[in-house]
């Protein structure tokens, strides 16, 4: 389980990106974390696995506490979070398989790591894992011949390959369109079921958010100003969140079978490599 206690975060110019933020995460649990641009959702993220450094507060991880550790130990607890990234964060000149054994860098000797000599189980387990995104078949191509969604596949292949116990995930889709983003959401969500892995993804997509999230978590200015299932997130929470907007024509998505969109993006990328 991940807990958040009182957490903070002030910029050396002043501005508090945090103001006391609290809210734990149970196992399996898939939380969806909105707010306008500058609501320090990306800040949050990044506290929990210390890429920024948090002013003040605590996050455990289980029975560590994350904000006290430093070094070896540091670098220890972070193999225990996978990130999932906005812009992918893949190597593109690597294969697929490299880019999804880059998981294992953390567990690997340096020279392992730098010939790229993986032990077998780590091998075959990345097998595995580009079989359950559905990418076998482009296990040798380079990481630069995919197409948006493919890419999204690999980086959750490679947070997988980690043995993660949380994931921690940076705008998904804000780079995909409609059907693909649909798709890696319903991907994130399956799997977060199949492991019983408590996620908390920053998106900006309210609509997405309320489609595959059990948990809505809602910053305005640093502060949580609504947490509760999507199904409360009302006007009046989204005006808390958002501010004044005419919010009667936004519609609930409802997660739907829409595989044949990807496939025609895969084709035309194909075309391409």
């Amino acid at each position: 389980m991940l807990s958040v206690r009182n957490l903070t975060k002030t910029y050396r110019t002043g501005d508090e990106a945090l103001k006391g933020v609290s809210f734990d995460v149970e196992p399996g649990q898939l939380v969806g974390l909105i707010g306008p641009s500058g609501a320090g959702k990306s800040t949050l993220i990044r506290c929990v696995n210390r890429l920024v450094e948090p002013t003040g507060g605590s996050i455990f991880l289980g029975n560590e506490e994350l904000t006290r550790l430093s070094g070896s130990r540091l670098r220890a607890a972070r193999r225990r979070i996978g990130m999932i990234f906005q812009e992918y964060a893949l190597v593109e000149r690597l294969s697929v398989m490299e880019n999804v054994l880059s998981g294992r860098l953390g567990y690997v000797s340096f020279w392992r790591s730098f010939t790229r000599r993986f032990p077998q189980a780590d091998v075959d387990k990345a097998f595995s894992l580009l079989e359950r995104v559905g990418l076998t078949d482009h296990a040798d191509k380079r990481a630069d011949a995919l197409s948006g969604g493919q890419r999204q596949r690999v980086g959750i292949a490679r947070a997988l390959e980690q043995d993660p116990e949380l994931l921690l995930i940076d705008e998904p889709t804000a780079s995909l369109d409609p059907k693909t983003s649909r798709q890696i959401m319903r991907l994130i969500q399956d799997i977060c079921a199949e492991r019983n892995l408590p996620a908390i993804i920053n998106i900006h997509d309210v609509l997405l958010a309320q489609a595959f999230t059990r948990r809505i978590i809602g910053l305005q200015a640093g502060e949580v100003v609504f947490d509760g299932p999507p199904e409360e997130l009302d006007d009046a929470a989204l005006t808390r969140i958002y501010g004044e907007e005419d919010w009667t024509t936004m519609r609930t998505a409802k997660p739907g079978d829409e595989e044949s969109g990807e496939h025609d993006e895969e084709e035309r990328m194909a075309g391409l490599a």
